[in-house]
């Protein structure tokens, strides 16, 4: 069995046993991450397609500095923002200030949600929201890298955020209260 090290020289000697075998051992992990920022199963499998044709391509520019998996996730992440933009127009776009914000007691660390129920939520969030709730909240980013990313306002980053979890925080009430009943 080849070590990482060696599946990566082999990608970058564009092996195809090498190639597979990355995709074997990385595809759930980045489709995950896909899932992340897609509407559909069948758009995150797209953007993960996409960005692992990227990461294959570029696969050459990896110097073994820092870690390969996030290297991978970087890009992944990128292609998923280019996938947004392209996409755009086709959104259904929700006007930010049609969704009102009140103040919710509901916690997810204090809940019973499953990873799935959470996933799906991100999923329901408007394009703009689930962009920069992933990229804050999950990727790590800063409101500033973001603005940079999105060619957005610092400012729009920080109210989209604000909002996304608002409109996560009201979709975790409207569940408590189905599962309680």
């Amino acid at each position: 069995m080849l070590n990482l090290d060696q599946i990566v020289e082999g990608c970058k000697k564009n092996d195809r046993k090498s190639q597979k075998l990355l995709y074997d051992k990385y595809s759930s992990m980045l489709m995950g991450v896909c899932m992340r920022y897609s509407h559909s199963t069948d758009e995150a499998q797209d953007v993960l397609q996409d960005g692992f044709l990227k990461i294959l391509g570029a696969i050459n520019q990896f110097e073994n500095k820092g870690s390969f998996e996030g290297w991978m996730r970087r890009i992944i992440v990128n292609t998923a923002i280019t996938n947004y933009r392209k996409n755009l127009k086709y959104y259904n776009q929700q006007n930010i200030d049609d969704l009102h914000t009140t103040e919710h007691s509901t916690s997810i660390y204090d809940s019973n949600f499953t990873l799935d129920e959470l996933l799906k939520l991100v999923q329901e969030l408007p394009s703009g929201y689930r962009i920069i709730f992933n990229l804050y909240a999950i990727e790590g980013y800063k409101h500033k890298e973001i603005a940079e990313m999105l060619e957005i306002d610092i400012a729009t980053s920080k109210s989209q955020y604000s909002r996304a979890k608002s409109a996560l925080r009201t979709k975790l009430d409207e569940i408590s209260k189905v599962k309680i009943l």
